[in-house]
């Protein structure tokens, strides 16, 4: 199926971006739902702003589930794992956890403490033995084609340039989220009684794995507090 989206991919892509203008993000999980069936998979890290897309996929009302990823790279601060137990039992969800086939321990004496070098080759072996193989041995293993996930145009450089349905590593990657503000996300998670992170009450307006990750200050906000200012994105979102 892979290889048939990719025959005429620019076409596919250029329909499907023009069905997706001007819908609702729940009409775009639906969408992907219908056009790609157990083919379509979202994912998560349970983060600052994750359970506004968790909470709307957990109240559609489809024959089959979406199938939820959440990427677990072993380093995740403490807060997030109870975080996201608690998103799991109020939302009803049903999560597959994907890993590393190395343990943080082996990970460590084999190459080291990565994030500490200050170099960006080696956040970048980091991210894709913790991240993207993870995510991508999960996609391969039910034959994701499309998978959708909160980023937003707001958060990095990256992301102001992607449409709500763009290429990554040969599948279809979907955006509900992509043209909504942080004022979006406040009132959504208010309106529908959803429970910030625990990190965001002490200045953290994004987090990933604990080493790498710091709340807010008067120089740094946002996607700039992660990976020690030296990247802003993980990979997961990008070709490289």
């Amino acid at each position: 199926m892979i290889e048939k989206i990719q025959t005429n991919i620019q076409t596919n892509l250029r329909k499907y971006n023009q069905e997706l203008v001007d819908i609702k993000p729940q009409e775009m999980l639906t969408w992907g739902y219908e056009k790609f069936g157990n083919q379509f998979a979202i994912t998560t890290s349970f983060g600052i702003q994750s359970s506004v897309l968790l909470d709307m996929v957990s109240k559609l009302r489809l024959q089959k589930k979406i199938k939820i990823f959440w990427i677990d790279t072993g380093y995740l601060p403490p807060e997030t794992y109870h975080y996201a137990e608690k998103l799991i039992h109020n939302l009803s969800l049903e999560v597959e956890v994907l890993q590393s086939e190395l343990s943080p321990a082996r990970m460590e004496a084999k190459y080291g403490k990565l994030w500490e070098t200050d170099k960006e080759c080696d956040l970048d072996k980091y991210h894709e033995l913790r991240k993207i193989k993870p995510l991508e041995n999960g996609l391969e293993k039910y034959d994701i084609i499309c998978w959708a996930s909160g980023v937003r145009s707001s958060q990095t450089e990256n992301r102001k340039k992607m449409k709500f349905l763009d290429v990554i590593r040969q599948r279809l990657s979907l955006r509900p989220l992509l043209s909504w503000t942080n004022k979006d996300i406040f009132y959504y998670m208010e309106e529908n009684n959803l429970p910030a992170h625990p990190l965001f009450i002490k200045g953290y307006s994004s987090v990933g794995d604990w080493h790498s990750s710091s709340p807010d200050s008067i120089e740094t906000k946002g996607r700039d507090t992660r990976f020690g200012g030296i990247k802003q994105e993980c990979g997961i979102h990008t070709n490289n």
